[in-house]
């Protein structure tokens, strides 16, 4: 895989290469071998925390403020040192409960949604209409939308408690939710890495415990590199799947609105509920959504071997030069189990695949150059005053947004400028194009993908914040999917060493447009039967 200088080279030399080249995989696992009759015997598996709390209101055994209580007691333990929530609606979340059970006391648990009692944190890229959203941007400070983004508004309507918004970097450009402008969030693995980015709040939050769910955007692999950081559920939709009115646009032809959960059970019911068409956003889908949850099947259920049949192919361009050891080690170990579970596990070669991060970064601060236009400091947000208009504009801009939006926002410019767009933004343009087809042939061979999510385990606070190249790198996985639009889905699939408890990785899946119930299928039955593994965090085991 060459370094980042090397594939923005490539970039503008690109010359078709071979047929993609695939050879069987094979690896020893260091894991024990599954049960040869049965996959019954694996080892627990992650619970759904949504199915346990309708299960506890529909016999009485717990109230809706009772749980909201007990998440809202581990979220003020824990917050001082994982800092997931810019802000917290613990009032408004206590009262919302209280009018829950109310509900369910006069006309029943039916009268009430699928995610009753289910407490919800935000990323603050999307628009809440009883609590602030910043974006994670100074320049937004106390900014207060009229109302609520298409998703939030579902999971409201299902009756999901929203208890707060999740920090991340300034309007979603970074990988480390260092380049947030209030505060820097950790990793409940260890308080002294970085949670990822730039959804790292609600991937934090999530994996702290201190909510059930969590909404996340995704614009180059905002959701997928902190699902794997912090050992959680992941899931990056089709694009169009879900709407996107009401999140802050960053990079409008990328940004995805994604999902976080403890289980795949608990994400596929998530995306069940914000997925479908909007009449506010004209790029999404009509496609028909399906009851997802209701597609997984039982660990008691399973056959021997599952997913007979299925073919998998693994990136090979993600497991070479770049990637750590331990990563591509537990990439490998989990393609065993995958086979060892029925399915043919093959290398494939994406001859386009280094291509797009350079790509990608052209294109999306292209795009960012233009939306983020919006924050003059006139309409909204932080004003600085001038005495001409340019000089409020200038104040406003130059006070208001961090180092990292500014950098995109010359990028973008510069980019998209006369004399360099042919250069620059239409050659990211046509490597696009290249990048959707090499999908497009690899996926009518193979049902799924498979790479790791990630080059590396989460990283320490400030190792990379002075090196954007090395943290631009650390994208390289994720970029191309965004590019061509598909679905991914992440789960936890092993550890490398690291902090006390070792450090999480997560296994990437890439399915073909709206094959995210193929997706959740193969990682349920994956998650299910993964042996010898806990994904908790030692911050919740030590309490």
């Amino acid at each position: 895989m060459p370094p980042p200088l090397q594939a923005q080279r490539l970039l503008l030399s690109h010359r078709r290469l071979p047929s993609p080249h695939r050879r069987r995989f094979t690896a020893v696992s260091s894991l024990p071998s599954a049960p040869a009759k049965t996959v019954a015997a694996a080892a627990a598996h992650a619970p759904s925390s949504i199915l346990s709390i309708r299960e506890s209101l529909l016999s009485g055994e717990r109230t809706a403020a009772e749980i909201t209580a007990e998440y809202l007691s581990r979220l003020r333990r824990t917050e001082p040192s994982v800092r997931s929530f810019i802000h917290v609606a613990d009032a408004a979340a206590e009262r919302e409960a209280e009018e829950l059970d109310r509900r369910i006391a006069t006309e029943g648990l039916d009268a009430v949604g699928p995610l009753a009692g289910v407490l919800v944190g935000v990323k603050d890229n999307l628009c809440t209409a009883n609590m602030p959203s910043t974006g994670g941007s100074r320049i937004l400070d106390g900014y207060q939308p009229a109302y609520d983004a298409t998703a939030v508004r579902r999971l409201r309507e299902a009756g999901a408690i929203v208890v707060g918004k999740t920090n991340l970097d300034e309007f979603g450009m970074g990988s480390t939710t260092e380049g947030s402008g209030f505060q820097v969030t950790t990793n409940p693995w260890d308080d002294s890495r970085v949670p990822g980015g730039s959804s790292g709040g609600s991937a934090s939050a999530v994996s702290a415990r201190q909510c059930v769910v969590s909404l996340g955007s995704d614009t180059g692999g905002s959701v997928r590199q902190p699902a794997s950081f912090c050992g959680v559920v992941g899931l990056k939709p089709t694009y169009g799947r879900v709407s996107r009115f009401g999140l802050m646009a960053y990079a409008s032809s990328l940004d995805v609105v994604g999902c976080f959960g403890s289980s795949v059970v608990d994400t596929a019911t998530i995306l069940s509920v914000i997925a479908g068409h909007d009449k506010m956003d004209s790029t999404s889908s009509s496609h028909d959504v399906s009851d997802y949850k209701s597609e997984l099947v039982p660990l008691d259920l399973l056959e021997s071997k599952p997913l007979n049949g299925m073919r998998i192919g693994i990136i090979q361009e993600t497991l070479g030069e770049g990637v750590e050891t331990g990563v591509i080690s537990s990439i490998k170990d989990a393609a065993s189990h995958l086979e060892q579970l029925g399915s043919v596990v093959e290398e494939v070669s994406l001859p386009s695949f280094s291509l797009g991060l350079p790509a990608y970064y052209i294109l999306a601060s292209s795009e960012a150059s233009s939306n983020l236009s919006r924050y003059d400091g006139i309409r909204y947000g932080r004003q600085v005053s001038g005495d001409d208009l340019n000089e409020l504009y200038g104040g406003s801009r130059a006070n208001g947004l961090g180092h990292e939006v500014k950098m995109r926002i010359l990028m973008g410019t510069y980019a998209l400028s006369a004399g360099y767009y042919d250069a620059y933004y239409k050659r990211a343009q046509q490597v696009r194009t290249l990048v959707k087809k090499s999908f497009k042939e690899a996926l009518e061979r193979y049902d799924i993908l498979v790479s790791p999510a990630a080059p590396s385990a989460a990283y320490k606070i400030g190792e990379k914040i002075n090196d954007p190249l090395a943290m631009y790198a650390g994208d390289t996985m994720t970029v191309n999917v965004n590019l061509a639009g598909l679905p991914a889905l992440v789960v936890p699939c092993g550890f490398v060493e690291g902090g006390s408890a070792g450090l999480p990785v997560g296994l990437q899946m890439i399915g073909s447009p709206f094959s995210e119930g193929n997706l959740l299928r193969i990682g349920h039955i994956f998650e299910q039967t993964l042996q010898n593994y806990s994904f908790v965090p030692p911050l919740l085991a030590e309490s």
